[in-house]
């Protein structure tokens, strides 16, 4: 039963996303027991990339990071209403087992560095929800352990990072696979997104630093100077859409009308603005009622973001009158939007940067920043079209890249902590509509940027405070109750609520 369960949603999968860019897809068995690890390594993927929903699911983390406000409704996320987790992600998980054993002698490595880096991908990520969870003791199911025990969260982390050397280590030893819709098989690609995403879970450990049992400034030295890296932006784990049925980016109008809820924060907007960062031309449209007053569409002055602590009622105030930036028309007008960034060049770039900063590595953290930045920007503009309805004639080009970089509010300069900001913040623009929950995550790690907390409005129970969790799932208190109630008195004092400070974070 489980195995037709997992052949099942491999298969809602691959009816869900078509053929995808992805045309190269094997997606139709005759039967269940025709599942290939090539089949199922399709599933695996995508479950990695694909976005989470549409409308205001695509754009949820946006909304907890302070970045969009959604205006169907109060948004529990725009207030800081948490809740708790979902532990669904474990599913995918048995479908790596699978494509793990079902891979043929000479493809074995491939797989299975594939399984070990989409374990350590979703299991890290969950961890960083919630904090302690089942990890050695998971998916033992066909062995009658349906109550696995949890691992503290030091142990998760430790685990996650042994796997992904493992995974470097099998992808470098690999020839290339089948079932792959991003970059269809090459395994060089595969090592360079498992060494980077190997540097991202160092860097979440930054507050970690000087514990001597994870060595993580060895260990990121060790993958800086001896590990393929990402080169450029074709190395990045990212999704990307088409015109095609099935295919379409999340946000196409095609696919939902409720695009037009989605409004820009100021805390987005000006700091645009005080860049005078052409991403904001890309990002937003012009508010209704600068326009009206005579405002042209390559005016700064003529884009808006609304408050997002504000009460909701001021805010629907606002955005019934038009005073707003609702997003970029490339959003909804282009088939294929932008691709979906899950691990990238950009941020690699910056986690770089920040490591040289913190004395991890040697290097120039200049060199890496601005190459962050390039990155960022190349993306924005080599996925939008060369057309004023999408940049509103502030085209962002080499010539204007090298002005930005080279302009005072930008350069990296000052006190390391100070430069940390600087690299956190343009890390926080290039996570707008990608990278989900990252913006959160960074925020949470470092305090930057500064997002606005009003107490009359936050619906936080610390009044003061953006949570820092959500809490576990109510069924494992259904039916792990013994072992999830062990974890919450380890970490939080017997108290499972979104203010406890997690082990990363302390």
């Amino acid at each position: 039963m489980k195995r037709v369960r997992s052949i099942l949603y491999v298969i809602l999968c691959a009816i869900m996303f078509g053929c995808s860019n992805f045309d190269d897809l094997n997606t139709n068995p005759n039967t269940v027991e025709n599942a290939t690890s090539s089949l199922l390594a399709t599933s695996v993927i995508l479950d990695m990339v694909q976005p989470d929903g549409y409308a205001a699911n695509f754009i949820q983390d946006a909304c907890l990071a302070k970045q969009m406000i959604w205006m169907e409704y109060l948004h529990d996320y725009n207030y800081n209403v948490l809740g708790r987790a979902s532990f669904s992600g474990y599913t995918m998980l048995i479908n790596a087992n699978k494509m793990k054993e079902l891979a043929a002698e000479q493809d074995r490595e491939a797989y299975e560095a594939l399984a070990l880096l989409a374990k350590a991908y979703k299991l890290f990520y969950l961890s960083m929800q919630v904090g302690d969870i089942p990890f050695s003791n998971a998916l033992q199911g066909e062995l009658n352990n349906t109550k696995p025990q949890y691992d503290s969260q030091k142990e998760v982390m430790e685990a996650i990072l042994e796997d992904l050397e493992m995974a470097s280590h099998l992808f470098s030893l690999a020839h290339s696979f089948e079932g792959d819709p991003i970059f269809q098989g090459d395994v060089s690609k595969w090592e360079k997104v498992t060494n980077a995403f190997r540097l991202k879970v160092l860097m979440y450990l930054s507050k970690k630093e000087n514990d001597p049992e994870l060595n993580i400034k060895e260990q990121f030295a060790r993958i800086f100077n001896n590990d393929p890296l990402m080169e450029s932006n074709r190395d990045n784990l990212q999704l990307v859409f088409s015109d095609k049925s099935g295919q379409l980016y999340p946000y196409n109008k095609a696919i939902s009308k409720h695009y037009v809820y989605a409004t820009i924060s100021s805390v987005v907007i000006d700091t645009l603005k005080a860049y005078n960062d052409y991403r904001l031309f890309y990002f937003a449209q012009p508010a209704a009622t600068m326009i009206e007053k005579g405002l042209q569409p390559d005016n700064a002055d003529a884009y808006i973001g609304l408050d997002p602590v504000a009460d909701f009622s001021d805010v629907k105030s606002e955005y019934a009158k038009g005073a707003y930036s609702a997003i970029n028309l490339r959003y909804i007008e282009i088939p294929s939007g932008e691709p979906y960034t899950r691990v990238g060049y950009a941020e690699q770039c910056f986690i770089l940067a920040e490591a040289m900063l913190r004395g991890w590595i040697s290097g120039n953290a200049i060199e890496y920043y601005n190459a962050g930045i390039k990155a960022s920007m190349r993306f924005i503009a080599e996925n939008t079209p060369d057309d004023e309805l999408y940049h509103h004639g502030k085209k962002i080009t080499e010539d204007y890249i090298d002005t930005y970089l080279n302009s005072e509010s930008v350069m990296l300069k000052g006190g390391i902590e100070h430069q940390i900001k600087q690299i956190i913040i343009q890390k926080y623009l290039t996570y707008y509509m990608q990278y989900p929950f990252d913006a959160y995550y960074e925020y949470r790690r470092t305090g930057y940027p500064v997002l606005p907390i009003n107490p009359f409005t936050n619906r936080n129970v610390e009044k003061d405070k953006i949570p820092v969790r959500w809490m576990y799932p109510t069924k494992e208190f259904d039916y792990n109750k013994e072992n999830v109630d062990k974890a919450v008195a380890s970490q939080y004092d017997g108290i499972d609520n979104n203010n406890k400070i997690m082990w990363i974070l302390k």
